[in-house]
C-alpha cells in the first residue's frame, strides 16, 4: 500500500461546511480558514469572529457586494501525461484518495488538458494523427489516453460534477508544419493545411465527448510566441494564422452542435523579451498586442475569450485588455509553481507569490478561472521532456508513495473550497500589490447562496491587523505574516456604490487623479502637514443620485483630515454644506441634495499628519 503523509491525511476531512443562513436579527460572524508560510496552519479552520461596530485604528477593507464584475468559472490544473504517470504509480485506492481530496475535498473543478504531447510527458512526443499527409484525419485517435488520461478526467468530473475542461494543442501533427517536426516551426500557410488542423481539434472535442468527457473549451496553440521551445512540443502561430484556423474551427463547432468555446492566445500577460527578439517581421504588430491583434479580426466573432498565463508582465494586461473589448471573458490558464534555490524556501515563496499574482491579483484583473500547471510530479520535478526542470505540481508523489500538498494545493484551495461556480467578484478596497508593498492585499466574491467571501493575504512578513466593513457592520482579525485567509459569511447589504467612470479630480497635493482610479493601492496626498486651504474637489463627470460619499485613507489610516469644511453642488458655481457623519480612514459625508456632480473637501485646520486619499466612493439613497 502507498503511505500518504500524516498531513494529507489529517486535512483530507476539511471540507468547508455550509454557513448558516444570517437573518438581521442574528448577530452576523465570518468564519475563518487560514493558510500560513511556516505551515503552522494548511487550510486550519480558525472558527469565527463576530462583526461588530468598529474596528480600531486598522486599515478597514470595504466590501461592497451590490458593484459586481466578472462570473467566475473554476480553478485547478492540468492533468498532464506526468501527472497522470505518477498518480497512477499509486495503488487504486491511494490514487483514488488522492483524485476525492483534490476535486471532492478541495473543490478543484477546471482542468486545462494537453491535446497531445506536453514538455511533461515521460514518453516520445506524439500527436492523435501522426501519419503523414492524413488531411482526411482517418488515422485520427485518442487511443494513448484511454489508459490513464480519461479514466483520471472521468473520475475527476464524477468527484465534481461542475468541472470544466480546456484543451489546448502544445503542436499539431508534424506534417502539417514548416519544420515536418512537432519542436518548433510554423503552420504550413495552406488553405488545407487550415482546415485540416481546425478539423482536427473538432476530432479531438468529438473523440473525448465520446469517451464520456466533455470539453468546455479549446485553444489553438498554447504559447503561440514562443518559438524555440527547449527540447519539447510548441509552434509559432502568429495572430493571422490564429484567426486563419479559428475562422474555420468556429463553424465546425457549431455544424458540429458542439458548445466548446474558443479562447485566444493562451500566453504570458506580456510578451517575453526573449520573444520579442525573436519576432518575425510578419508579427511585428502583435508584439504586447497578440490579443487586441485576435480580438481585431473577422475571426474575433468565434472568440470567447482570451486566455493568459502568468510567465512574464503582470496581471493588469488583463483588465487593459477587458477595457478595450469588455464583452470578451478572460480567462487565466497556466501558471506553474516553482522550485526555489533553497528548497526549504519553496513552500513559503510559492504560498506568497501565487497569493498575490494569481489568486487575488488575476481576479482582480477580470479571470474569470486559475488554472495552475501540473497537477502532481514526482520528488524530482518530473517526469518532463525538456522544458522546465524546477516547476512543481499542485501535488507531489514520491516513489514511495508519499503524497504531499505543496502550496499550489492550499493557494487553490482558499478559492476552490469556498467560491463557487457562479459566484461573482464584487468590490473590495485592497492595499497590496502584485509587485510586494508589504500591505493587506484580497479580493471578493458573492456565491449563488448569498454568501459572501474574502480572500486576504498579508503581505508583510510580520503579523497585521486589517479590519472588514461590509453594510454598517464590521471586523477586525489579525493576519499572521505572510499568511492567505478566506472569510466567509452570509447576510447582505443594501449599499448601492456608484461605478466610478470618468470621475476627475483636482487638490492641492500630488496626484488627486489617484483618488478617483478605483485603486487603493495608489493615493492623492498634500505631501506635507496638513494646513488650511488645502483642499480635493472631486467631479463625477456626471449629476449622479448619491446621498453618501466617502473619503478613504486606504493604509495610511492616519492621514484623515483633522478639521474641514465639505460642499457639494450639481453645477460647480451653487454650493452647499454636506454633513459629516464619520472621520477617521473612512471620512463619510451626507449629501442634503439628491443630484450631484461636485464634492469638496477644504481643510481648516493644521496637523503634522499628511492628508491622503486612496479612494473616494459615492452610494445611492
Amino acid at each position: 500500500m502507498a503511505r500518504i503523509g500524516t498531513a494529507f491525511v489529517a486535512l483530507a476531512v476539511l471540507v468547508a461546511p455550509t454557513p448558516v443562513q444570517a437573518h438581521d436579527h442574528v448577530k452576523r460572524e465570518a468564519h475563518v480558514w487560514l493558510t500560513t508560510p511556516d505551515r503552522a496552519f494548511l487550510m486550519a479552520d480558525r472558527g469565527t469572529v463576530a462583526f461588530g461596530a468598529d474596528t480600531g485604528d486598522v486599515p478597514t477593507i470595504v466590501v461592497d457586494p451590490n458593484r459586481r464584475f466578472q462570473t467566475m468559472t473554476g480553478y485547478g490544473a492540468s492533468i498532464t501525461d506526468s501527472s497522470a504517470a505518477v498518480l497512477y504509480r499509486l495503488p487504486p485506492r491511494a490514487r483514488t484518495d488522492v483524485m476525492v481530496s483534490l476535486f471532492r475535498d478541495d473543490g478543484l473543478n477546471f482542468l486545462r488538458q494537453p491535446i497531445g504531447a506536453s514538455d511533461f510527458t515521460d514518453e516520445p512526443a506524439y500527436t492523435y494523427d501522426d501519419v503523414p499527409g492524413d488531411f482526411s484525419l482517418r488515422h485520427f485517435s485518442v487511443a494513448h489516453d484511454r489508459a490513464q488520461i480519461l479514466p483520471l478526467l472521468r473520475q475527476a468530473a464524477a468527484l465534481n460534477p461542475s468541472l470544466k475542461i480546456m484543451g489546448t494543442p502544445w503542436s499539431p501533427p508534424a506534417w502539417m508544419k514548416t519544420t515536418n517536426s512537432l519542436i518548433g516551426g510554423r503552420l504550413i500557410d495552406s488553405p488545407a493545411v487550415y482546415q485540416a488542423y481546425a478539423g482536427y481539434l473538432v476530432k479531438f472535442v468529438q473523440a473525448y465527448r465520446a469517451e464520456g468527457v466533455r470539453v468546455d473549451y479549446l485553444s489553438v496553440q498554447n504559447e503561440p510566441q514562443n518559438r524555440n521551445p527547449s527540447g519539447y512540443p510548441g509552434m509559432d502561430l502568429p495572430s493571422w494564422q490564429a484567426a486563419k484556423v479559428i475562422s474555420l474551427l468556429g463553424p465546425m463547432l457549431r455544424d458540429a452542435g458542439l458548445p466548446t468555446k474558443i479562447l485566444g492566445y493562451d500566453h504570458n500577460w506580456n510578451e517575453h523579451p526573449n520573444d520579442a527578439a525573436n519576432t518575425p517581421p510578419d508579427e511585428v504588430a502583435d508584439i504586447d498586442h497578440y490579443p487586441q491583434e485576435l480580438l481585431s479580426a473577422a475571426a474575433s466573432r468565434w472568440v470567447s475569450g482570451t486566455a493568459y498565463h502568468c510567465y512574464f508582465g503582470d496581471p493588469s494586461a488583463m483588465t487593459a485588455l477587458h477595457n478595450e473589448f469588455p464583452r470578451k471573458d478572460i480567462y487565466f490558464t497556466e501558471c506553474s509553481g516553482s522550485q526555489s534555490s533553497d528548497p526549504a524556501n519553496t513552500f513559503s515563496d510559492t504560498l506568497k507569490w501565487h497569493a498575490r499574482n494569481l489568486i487575488i491579483g488575476n481576479t482582480r484583473n477580470w479571470a474569470k478561472s486559475v488554472v495552475n500547471w501540473n497537477l502532481a510530479l514526482d520528488e524530482t520535478n518530473g517526469p518532463h521532456t525538456g522544458g522546465c526542470g524546477t516547476c512543481t505540481g499542485v501535488v507531489t508523489v514520491a516513489a514511495d508513495g508519499t503524497v504531499t500538498r505543496n502550496a499550489e494545493f492550499y493557494t487553490l484551495g482558499h478559492l476552490a473550497r469556498f467560491v463557487r461556480p457562479g459566484a461573482v467578484r464584487v468590490a473590495s478596497t485592497s492595499f497590496g500589490t502584485t509587485g510586494w508593498n508589504g500591505q493587506v492585499m484580497d479580493v471578493a466574491f458573492v456565491n449563488p447562496d448569498g454568501s459572501t467571501v474574502l480572500v486576504a493575504h498579508n503581505e508583510n512578513d510580520n503579523p497585521q491587523a486589517v479590519g472588514v466593513r461590509f453594510g454598517d457592520s464590521s471586523f477586525r482579525y489579525t493576519l499572521p505574516g505572510g499568511a492567505l485567509a478566506t472569510f466567509v459569511w452570509k447576510g447582505r447589504s443594501d449599499d448601492r456604490p456608484v461605478t466610478p467612470v470618468g470621475w476627475t479630480a483636482t487638490g492641492s497635493g500630488e496626484g488627486p487623479a489617484y483618488a478617483v482610479d478605483d485603486d487603493a493601492t495608489t493615493r492623492f496626498s498634500t505631501g506635507v502637514a496638513q494646513s488650511p486651504g488645502q483642499f480635493l474637489q472631486v467631479d463625477f463627470g456626471s449629476v449622479v443620485r448619491a446621498d453618501r460619499v466617502v473619503f478613504d485613507a486606504g493604509a495610511s489610516v492616519g492621514d484623515y483630515p483633522r478639521g474641514f469644511v465639505a460642499t457639494v453642488s450639481a453645477d460647480g458655481k451653487h454650493w452647499s454644506p454636506a454633513k459629516t457623519i464619520e472621520t477617521g480612514q473612512l471620512t463619510t459625508l451626507r449629501l442634503r441634495h439628491e443630484k450631484s456632480r461636485f464634492v469638496r473637501l477644504e481643510l481648516t485646520a493644521a496637523a503634522d499628519s499628511w492628508w491622503s486619499v486612496a479612494d473616494v466612493r459615492a452610494y445611492q439613497n
